[in-house]
């Protein structure tokens, strides 16, 4: 609401001469997010590291685990079952003898193009004893791998000192050529992997990804025989017979590459690949990228040499510490000690897209923080003529890419000659946890494996979704709400159907069910109606709402009768709409309880009460706190800290309190809590990125996108994870804000007080949340909620958004507290160059002719566009909450003139 950061992502799309603002349509023919439904297939705990999967023909799905568990999913039953289970290594051990969990396993596994036929399916894992990895195939029939069945089509040798990189993906052409990926299966270094020492060849990605006699680092295209062998297809990088090459590789200079895809119609080959860690540029490495990339024909891609937008490494001497000159990207030479292929490779071919951990400039959609590009499907409507839901044809030709650690799916579109065009978000409302495959099934939906929070173990989030699109009639869109949660019997409740929609535009019915165990299920007609409980216990009441078609959609919210809900009050002295910094402030929590009594009675000791003063920096989602109430636990005064780590990618890595790929809250905690040093460091860790301090595989990603505040706040909350007292700060007393000097002053704060009453017997326990936010007191006028008769207009100079007024236009802020404010600077400004003659802004509260309580003139001056014109206005003593409608005044100027453009408004005591 007060950000201006947020006003720019959206008025970027604005047309930049004054007129009237216009939004982005990118094409009428793109359907509504509404269409598109992701159903969860699988049920919690179906799936143990799920990594790949392929969808038959009868839409049923084979799912292949790590752990070597290969599950069947019947959309008939709804039941997942598994049908094999493969002997794998999943473990690498070290110089040192020590056993640690790997990438390695059953990571891949594809269906044959004619598997109605053959019934073949195939798999790529690592074998249990011998350090090699295997491509195989099976015959599936009767929901079992046939006995004896396996044929050994393809093998090569692995390192299992040190990990990872393992690639597993699988796909095949129109012409039945089955393309494999794999990983380089080296150990990561500071710079890019080229360590020549001896005994050091498991760190020396030149005797594999850069070695054109290695399968490593490769993608390869081969073409398999009915009777288990393979044959070379034409159109590899190397001809067969070709000294020191192997015939394999289609593309090569690879780090981990993922889910590959074949483009129908050219034959292009699309694809995902991990690149390395580094954060930033250093002079022995450039920073790391990820990339999408596509491959037109074979072609080297350039890792170890170069990364990202072919971005080249120093070549570092390991032997002397030294940093020596880059390869030439036309000409690179492997003259590597391990390097048994030839030593001039081919030239580097250019990536497609690619990105860091900090925010890209070339692709800005992607984000920022952990990175790992998985890739996905193009689409085409003719490669599933039988689809019974085929996509609309705004997607034909896209690219559905994912990333695992940052969850979205992106649309990418093409130029007619293939070159990149641009990017777009699919179905933002959807959020995989860390989608690992991906892929369109007979059937034309999307399917989506989620590998789960936990790394390496069993996630009971894991999951296989199929997003669905509805081409026609569409279901309502529930909302269902009470005006209280709770309280005693008799209770009196009304039920709500407020924020129910059909996106079509259908007349609707509505009907309540009330259930409870025990109790006789009763029916209520109508959107909203009144209901009377009479009996204690816990009680869902499902809305259904059916549309004109018949098409129904339902949502249920929990009633506890027999217990009344605490009541919570916060009481601030000033101003509940603002913070002033360095200005301090008075608070007092007073909390009452029907059944336990309050905090004056003594019925509620103070230390079950939770109270937290928390800033965030901009940017930051106050509704993913808001949620929290919700808990029955009142430990809230780390629900700001929580909110960060639930839009963040923390829990891709780390739990409260097991081992993950990282190590958990907890032993966090022990190590570091009291060590102010270590807390600060760990801070900038979040930010930054880190390594070593754990000796863990995978490196502590960095998170520009977090600001310092806010890993502030994180830290904090870890160091206090088993803190059971939940109190943190005095119930009351004196705060006085002090942005962090590190913050550009946007955020804000928020102050929140909990309690979780007791119960009442079997009747469970309510908690009741009281949240009061305090922005900046420097508000933008382009983010209020209603701009009337005005429109935005972005200063291409600095980015800015101005509101353009005329005479009587207005600006409308919502239930701002006038309390204590004594004056407000206006931004604004008319010039010549803009052809705006000026005017007034006047300042009205409660409507656009309520009582007047300021006003401030803005004379056309020959000012640059960039300039702001701050105007100091006295207000009229006001008090409580109140709109405020800020209108433009000119009497002389014509009604369709311009007047000013207006920036800002600052609130002042």
């Amino acid at each position: 609401m007060f950000s201006n950061k947020a006003i720019i992502k959206i008025s970027a799309i604005a047309l930049l001469g004054i007129g009237t603002i216009s939004f982005v349509n990118d094409d009428p023919k793109k359907p509504d997010e509404s269409r598109f439904t992701p159903v969860t297939l699988t049920r919690p705990g179906d799936l143990d590291e799920p990594n790949t999967f392929e969808v038959l023909s009868d839409g049923r799905v084979l799912i292949s685990e790590r752990k070597g568990a290969i599950k069947l999913f019947d959309p008939v039953t709804k039941m997942t079952k598994t049908i094999a289970t493969l002997a794998v290594n999943t473990k690498y051990t070290s110089a040192q003898g020590k056993v640690t969990e790997a990438e390695e396993g059953l990571m891949g596994l594809t269906v044959d193009p004619n598997f109605d036929k053959n019934h073949f399916i195939y798999t790529f894992y690592a074998h249990p004893t011998e350090k090699k990895w295997m491509l195989t195939r099976w015959k599936f029939e009767n929901d079992a791998l046939v006995k004896g069945s396996e044929k050994r089509i393809l093998e090569f040798a692995t390192q299992r000192e040190v990990c990872c990189h393992t690639g597993g993906g699988m796909t095949w052409d129109a012409k039945h050529n089955l393309y494999l990926t794999v990983g380089n299966n080296t150990g990561a270094l500071l710079s890019s992997s080229t360590d020549e020492r001896p005994a050091r060849v498991s760190w020396d990605d030149q005797r594999g990804t850069a070695n054109t006699n290695s399968l490593l680092g490769k993608i390869l295209k081969i073409h398999p025989e009915p009777n288990g062998s393979y044959t070379i297809p034409a159109g590899n990088l190397f001809p067969k017979g070709t000294p020191k090459t192997r015939p394999e590789i289609y593309t090569m200079g690879h780090r981990n590459p993922w889910r590959p895809s074949i483009d129908s119609k050219t034959g292009w080959l699309y694809w995902g690949d991990i690149g390395p860690d580094a954060t930033e540029d250093s002079e022995i490495s450039p920073k790391g990228y990820d990339e999408l990339n596509q491959a037109r024909k074979p072609g080297f891609f350039g890792w170890p040499y170069f990364v990202g937008p072919n971005v080249p490494y120093p070549i570092f001497n390991y032997t002397d510490g030294e940093a020596g000159p880059a390869k030439d990207p036309k000409k690179p030479m492997n003259t590597s000690v391990n390097n048994t292929g030839l030593t001039q490779l081919p030239p580097v071919s250019p990536p497609f897209i690619y990105y860091p951990y900090a925010a890209s400039t070339e692709f800005p959609l992607v984000g920022s923080g952990s990175r790992s590009a998985v890739g996905g499907p193009i689409y085409h409507k003719s490669d599933r003529p039988l689809a019974k839901r085929p996509w609309p044809p705004y997607y034909e030709g896209k690219w559905l890419a994912t990333d695992l650690a940052r969850g979205w799916i992106m649309a990418i579109s093409m130029k007619a000659n293939g070159d990149y065009q641009g990017m777009e978000q699919f179905l933002p409302s959807y959020h995989p946890i860390e989608p690992i495959d991906m892929k369109f099934g007979p059937d034309g939906d999307l399917y989506v494996l989620e590998y789960g929070s936990v790394w390496f173990g069993k996630s009971d989030n894991a999951k296989l979704v199929r997003i669905e699109y509805n081409a026609g009639n569409r279901k309502p869109v529930v909302m269902a709400s009470t005006n209280k949660q709770g309280g005693t019997v008799p209770l009196k409740i009304t039920l709500s159907s407020a924020g129910t929609f059909d996106a079509d535009g259908d007349r609707l019915k509505y009907s309540w069910r009330l259930t409870s165990p025990g109790v006789a299920p009763k029916l209520y007609p109508g959107a909203n109606p009144a209901v009377t409980i009479t009996k204690a216990g816990v009680y869902m009441a499902t809305l259904t709402v059916t549309d004109s078609h018949g098409a129904k959609n339902t949502k249920t919210v929990k009633i506890i009768a027999g217990n009344e809900a605490p009541q919570v009050i916060v009481d601030l002295s000033g101003n509940h709409s603002f913070y002033f910094n360095g200005k301090s402030f008075d608070y007092n929590v007073t909390v009452s309880d029907k059944e336990d009594g309050s905090l004056t009675s003594g019925g509620i000791a103070p230390d079950h009460v939770s109270m937290s003063i928390n800033y965030t920096s901009e940017g930051f989602d106050y509704v993913q706190v808001a949620q929290e109430q919700s808990s029955v636990d009142a430990s809230t005064q780390f629900a700001v800290a929580k909110a960060l780590i639930g839009s963040s990618d923390c829990k891709n890595c780390h739990s409260i309190n097991a081992v993950n790929v990282a190590p958990s809250f907890i032993d966090i905690a022990t190590k570091y809590k009291g060590d102010e040093k270590e807390m600060e460091r760990l801070a900038h860790v979040i930010r930054g990125g880190g390594h070593g301090h754990w000796n863990r595989p995978v490196d502590m990603p960095a998170h520009p996108g977090i600001a310092l505040a806010d890993a502030h706040t994180i830290v904090n909350y870890i160091m206090n994870v088993t803190n059971n007292n939940i109190n943190t700060m005095p119930l009351k007393g004196t705060f006085t804000p002090n942005v962090p000097a590190d913050d550009n002053g946007n955020g804000s704060y928020i102050i929140r007080a909990a309690y979780t009453d007791k119960g009442n017997k079997n009747i469970p326990k309510q908690t009741t949340a009281t949240t009061i936010i305090l922005h900046n007191p420097v508000v933008y006028a382009a983010t209020a909620p209603v701009i009337k008769n005005a429109f935005t207009k972005v200063n291409g100079l600095d980015g800015s958004t101005n509101v353009i007024g005329r005479n009587n236009s207005y600006v409308e802020f919502k239930k701002i507290d006038l309390t204590a404010i004594k004056q407000m600077e206006l931004a604004a400004y008319a010039t010549t160059l803009e052809n705006t003659p000026g005017g007034t802004i006047e300042v009205h509260v409660d409507s656009p002719t309520g009582t007047l309580i300021g006003s401030a003139s803005f004379e056309q001056l020959d000012l640059k566009p960039k300039d702001q014109n701050w105007t100091k206005t006295d207000i009229k003593e006001t008090t409580g909450i109140h709109d405020i409608y800020f209108v433009f005044k000119n009497d002389k100027a014509k009604p369709a003139d311009a007047l000013l453009l207006f920036n800002a408004i600052k609130f002042e005591l």
